[in-house]
């Protein structure tokens, strides 16, 4: 047993550095997929964030509640949802978008947007309000104010990109449901380890694992140290 455990440790690590066409594919579609999609949800859910935290307007609370539930839903909930959606029966089955890219790029974006909002949301709690009152009371447009609030608080919706990041190219549900896992189209590294793994084949996601663990360690240690250092590194 560990014979075999050590064969297949080799034969993944083989796998890996020896730029196996099959495996690495797999690992760009996982990467531009999570790329464009947290691009896509940044700036809307940083500057709802805001607003949440710098304007005052009735409801604000519920708000806030409906974005902290929505982070805590389920990737399968946010995939069956889409599916059906999507699907030739839903009501946006004539784009044609189920198992594409653009699909999971869409769950994707679902996934992390909540996300995204409730850190930044955090983020600007930590600043004065009064920096933004002193700002707009001295004449700042609105832009310029933002963009001095958003420098402030800076470490802290960096921190929140790369917790949404982590949470998308990781998740396996939701780009299971709506991508198909289809081979160099919309196989990325989570619905790969699953399928490798459920046909006994372990050297491909032992390898696959291996990068999601050292993309984790990364992201870890830069968090670590934005946070302990309060600067980039």
């Amino acid at each position: 047993m560990q014979e075999n455990l050590l064969e297949t440790s080799i034969l993944s690590l083989e796998l890996l550095f020896s730029f196996d066409a099959e495996l690495w594919d797999i690992i760009g579609v996982s990467f531009r997929v999570s790329m464009i999609a947290i691009s896509i949800a940044t700036l809307p859910a940083i500057l709802i964030g805001f607003a949440l935290a710098m304007v005052d307007f009735k409801g604000r609370w519920m708000v806030v509640a409906l974005f902290n539930a929505l982070m805590a839903v389920p990737t399968v909930v946010v995939g069956l949802t889409l599916y059906l959606l999507l699907s030739r029966s839903g009501p946006f089955g004539d784009l044609h978008l189920l198992f594409t890219q653009p699909a999971m790029i869409i769950g994707q974006v679902a996934l992390a947007f909540p996300l995204l909002v409730c850190m930044s949301h955090s983020a600007f709690q930590s600043i004065d309000k009064r920096a933004w009152e002193t700002a707009r009371t001295l004449g700042a447009n609105c832009c310029y104010a933002v963009i001095t609030i958003m420098k402030e608080a800076r470490f802290a919706l960096l921190a929140s990109v790369l917790a949404g990041f982590g949470r998308i190219i990781s998740e396996v549900g939701c780009s299971m449901m709506i991508g198909g896992n289809i081979m160099s189209y919309t196989r990325n590294i989570p619905t790969a380890i699953a399928l490798e793994t459920s046909k006994g084949m372990f050297a491909q996601g032992i390898a696959l694992g291996l990068v999601l663990l050292i993309l984790a360690l990364l992201l870890n240690f830069t968090l670590a140290s934005i946070r302990g250092k309060g600067q980039l590194v």
